[in-house]
Formats: structure tokens, sequence, C-alpha cells
């Protein structure tokens, strides 16, 4: 006989919000905790909380790529408005945000909304993510998601200079971008920030966890994930059974403050709830095999950022150390009291660091 009903539920409960870890960041090994929270007050608050919320509300005008195996990419585009072309940023040029795993273009609201108007910015949805198609399934490498970057480029700014902007796994497209098309960068880039990422080298990360724990759940979780990817409805039952414990983890590993604003972890939690299971199995593979230290040398001497949280357990300041130290020049920025889902915890850092790196981009187009 099977086991009791109960039995299956709780831990598909307890594989869903494993999941909603590993879909909070750019790769995976957190141990689940048992958290205590009001079941009741969490229900209202976020229910309140999706009615109210401004994120998702700005739209610009929509596009759509051709990934090299067919995959269709959305993206939308924000142009410059009459007579505010590169204002206070240096010039005209396109900026392209990429996102990071198990998020979506709407994880750049504050910077989108502050950018609006003042300089042409392109937002897209990686594959599988947001309103972009998920492929023809199997394990996503890296690799493919910088083709798809270029694809993007391709449909929505064929020409002129370009900054490149990524957080997380977006950061590691940007770097595959730079793999793969070094002239694109050597041509048309002239600027590229990194938020929040890593170069590689990620099964060093212990997640503020014993590294022996860690370590002994990357041995299995593959093969976990193979086999809840094939059992994915009854995992985002599971998922959605244990939605205050899985609020609490994405609180834990996307942010770092006390007062950050619960419409904003309430944000994240519902762009992480998005991802199908299968999705988050199709992609983990990529992240213990990606290294992309070499790849960063295509940037050398461009303006560049290379922005960090200071308490960031999913991608640690150590990994955008390393970025800076291969960008002799790059602006280094470590943001108090902020974890890996930066931009949206200190938008105003981010901001201000971005619009910084736009003004030395913009000028050195214009000298170009």
């Amino acid at each position: 006989m099977g086991e009791p009903g109960g039995g299956v539920w709780r831990r598909a409960g307890i594989a869903g919000a494993a999941i909603g870890v590993l879909a909070a960041g750019a790769a995976a090994g957190v141990a689940v905790e048992r958290l205590t929270v009001s079941r009741s007050v969490r229900r209202k608050a976020r229910l309140a909380l999706d009615a109210t919320g401004p994120f998702g509300t700005l739209r610009g005008t929509p596009g759509r790529a051709l990934a090299d195996d067919g995959t269709i990419l959305a993206y939308e585009t924000d142009e410059v408005e009459a007579g505010r072309a590169g204002e206070g940023l240096g010039g005209p040029l396109t900026v392209v945000f990429s996102h990071g795993f198990c998020l979506d273009q709407d994880s750049w609201h504050y910077q989108r909304a502050a950018l609006r108007g003042r300089v042409r910015t392109v937002f897209w949805d990686q594959r599988g993510h947001g309103r972009s198609e998920r492929g023809g399934g199997g394990p996503v490498g890296i690799e493919l998601l910088g083709r798809d970057l270029k694809a993007v480029v391709d449909a929505a700014a064929p020409e002129g200079p370009l900054v490149l902007v990524g957080h997380s796994m977006g950061g590691m497209t940007v770097m595959a971008l730079a793999e793969q098309y070094p002239e694109l960068v050597r041509d048309r880039v002239v600027g590229v920030a990194f938020v929040g990422t890593s170069p590689g080298r990620l099964e060093e990360v212990s997640y503020g966890l014993p590294l022996a724990g860690v370590n002994a759940v990357r041995r299995v979780l593959p093969g976990m994930l193979r086999t809840l990817g094939s059992q994915a409805e009854l995992v985002e039952k599971g998922r959605r059974a244990t939605a205050d414990l899985f609020a609490g983890l994405v609180k834990k590993y996307s942010f770092a403050s006390k007062d950050v604003d619960p419409a904003v972890v309430r944000f994240a939690e519902r762009m992480i709830e998005s991802v199908p299971v299968d999705v988050v199995a199709e992609f983990y593979p990529a992240f213990g095999a990606h290294d992309k230290l070499a790849a960063l040398a295509a940037f050398r001497g461009l303006p560049a950022l290379a922005l960090v949280g200071d308490q960031d357990l999913v991608t640690p300041a150590a990994h955008t150390e390393a970025i800076a130290e291969a960008l002799p020049g790059a602006e280094r920025v470590v943001v108090p009291d902020a974890g890996h889902l930066v931009m949206l915890e200190r938008p105003e850092a981010v901001t201000e660091a971005l619009a910084a790196l736009l003004a030395r981009a913009g000028e050195g187009s214009d000298n170009g």
C-alpha cells in the first residue's frame, strides 16, 4: 500500500518549498527549515498586497524575438520621450535589462520607473519565464541564454550603442553573450552592469548554512529535481499548500533588511511562484557548470558596474569582487543591509549607480 495521503502531500509541500528556495537565486542547495508564522495573518496580507501592489503595471511596446531554436522570447521597449533624449545620462543609447532565475522583466520595476522616458530601454523575459515561451524542454545551458540575448538585441536594438545590465542569472547571460559574440561587444557595447551575479564557482556557495549539509543536498538534488519535474502538478499543489513556509524562505534568501516593504516581498513571491517546477529543473544543472570569468575580458576598458548587497546569500559579495577584479576600473558598489534582490530592496542605490554608469557610457558613445 502507498503511504497515507497526508504523508504524500506533506512531502510534496516540503519539496515545493525547497524548489521555491532554488527559485530565489541563481543556484540551489538550501536546506528547508520550519519557520513560525501566523498563517491567517499572512494569508490576508497576501490577498491585500496582491490587490494593491503597483508592480507589473509598467508596460512598454511589446515585441517578439525568435531564438535560434525557434523559441519565441517576449520583450518590451520603452522609448525616449520627445525632448528628453539622454537627459542627464550622457547620450542616445539602448539599455538592455536581463533578469534573474525565476524572476521576470518586472523585477526591474523601480529602475524602469526611474529611467522611463529618459533613455531607450529594453526589458525581456528569459525563456520559460514571464511571457516568453519555454522552448523544447530538456536542460537549459547558460550558453543558450547568451544566444537568446543576442536574438533580443537583434530584434529590439539592431543598431546603435548598447549598455547591458544583468542581475543574477541575467548577469551570467550577459557573460555568455560576450563569450560567444565578442565582436558585438567590441563594436556596440559601451557599458555593462553586473548586479548580484557570479562568474562561476557557485558550488562553493554555502547559503549561510553549514557547508557539509549543503554539499549533501547538492548530491541528491539533481535526481530529486528530475523526479519532481516529472510530477510537476503534484509539486505545484504542494508549493501552494506550504505558502507560509515558502514566503519565509523567499524573504530570507532574497532580502536582508527588517524594514523591507511587505508589498515588495509579496511581489518577489509572486514572480517565483509563477515559474513551474519543471522549468526550475531544466535550468538547475546550468549553474553548477557556469564558468565565465574569462568571458569578462571582452568588457575590459568599458565603463562597468559591479554591484551587490552586502548580505547576499545566493551570489555573495566575493563573486562580485571577482568580477570587479577582472574589470579594472569598474565601479564597485556594495549596498549595505541588502540581500540578493537588491534592486527591489534598495532601489535608490541601484538606480543611482546605474544612472552614473549610463552617464559614463553615454559620454563614451558620443565621443566614439
